[in-house]
């Protein structure tokens, strides 16, 4: 039996995006239960098959923490700013962590996913929501470690209770955009250029030292100070670290400069994201 398509009424039309600020980001609430199933994925596969489970949530940046202190604060006597050594590493790992895990998912999108894409169609950027929401998940968790040192440290009197703490969720939310932006933007290039692949874990190492993760701020030389400045990275760690410890120095107009190249960076990640999306599958 022929159908008579004047009369067909179809629930969705899937075409291809034809200009650059046509973002559908309604499509991709639509599929908000599949971010759900992709974020469930991604936990449970973090410690399936393994021995100590979820533990290792908190083992992984805890062994990193003795390791930075007996390397850099014992060995290297790189200064902490009077903030006590485990709680200074935390403060720059806990945001950094997130956002290497986020940055690195998300740039690897098309091309760790066109086996997935080839098949079915669903919004694209489902894939890198997903996996900065299930990388949110773990820093929660391993911001729990964090405040229980910090609570160690509170009940001997050498960090204090500051109301800056409530910029924490503005800070990861932030630091979750600024990863998911530049991560998207760069799984976009890396369709056609697959040197970029190879140059991920270098940049992504390289961008940690120029961040204050092992360092305080106030260790970089006066003359290096102004280029510091314009990582955006910078005022993220920076801002959590003095909310949190006392330590270092809370810069608002540094922040609100993050803040901007965050949304900028954003918009422009998931504009070339959605022109890349559809011709990847002839390149990748």
């Amino acid at each position: 039996m022929l159908l008579n398509e004047e009369n067909t009424q179809w629930t969705e039309i899937i075409e291809p995006k034809g200009k650059w600020f046509d973002l559908k980001l309604k499509e991709v609430w639509d599929y908000r239960d599949l971010i759900s199933i992709f974020v469930r994925r991604d936990v449970i596969s973090f410690y399936k098959q393994t021995i100590l489970g979820p533990i290792w949530f908190f083992l992984g940046p805890l062994l990193t923490v003795v390791l930075y202190t007996f390397v850099f604060g014992s060995i290297a006597n790189i200064p902490t700013d009077g903030i006590p050594a485990p709680l200074f590493y935390l403060a720059g790992t806990t945001l950094w962590n997130y956002f290497a895990n986020c940055f690195s998912g998300a740039s690897s999108t098309f091309t760790g996913n066109a086996h997935l894409f080839g098949k079915v169609y669903f919004p694209r950027l489902v894939a890198p929501l997903s996996m900065v929401i299930s990388n949110l998940l773990r820093t929660l968790i391993q911001f729990i470690m964090f405040m229980a040192f910090w609570v160690y440290y509170y009940a001997q009197g050498k960090v204090d209770f500051s109301w800056h703490m409530l910029w924490f969720p503005y800070l990861i939310v932030l630091m979750a955009l600024l990863a998911l932006g530049i991560g998207i933007a760069i799984s976009a290039f890396t369709t056609k250029y697959r040197d970029l692949n190879n140059f991920i874990p270098i940049g992504v190492n390289i961008l940690m030292y120029a961040s204050p993760v092992i360092y305080p701020t106030s260790l970089v030389p006066a003359q290096f100070q102004k280029f510091l400045w314009y990582n955006p990275l910078q005022h993220i760690i920076d801002c959590f670290r003095y909310a949190f410890t006392g330590g270092g120095h809370l810069d608002i107009g540094g922040l609100m400069y993050s803040t901007v190249f965050t949304l900028v960076m954003l918009l422009a990640g998931i504009m070339l994201f959605n022109r890349t999306e559809r011709t990847f599958m002839d390149t990748v």
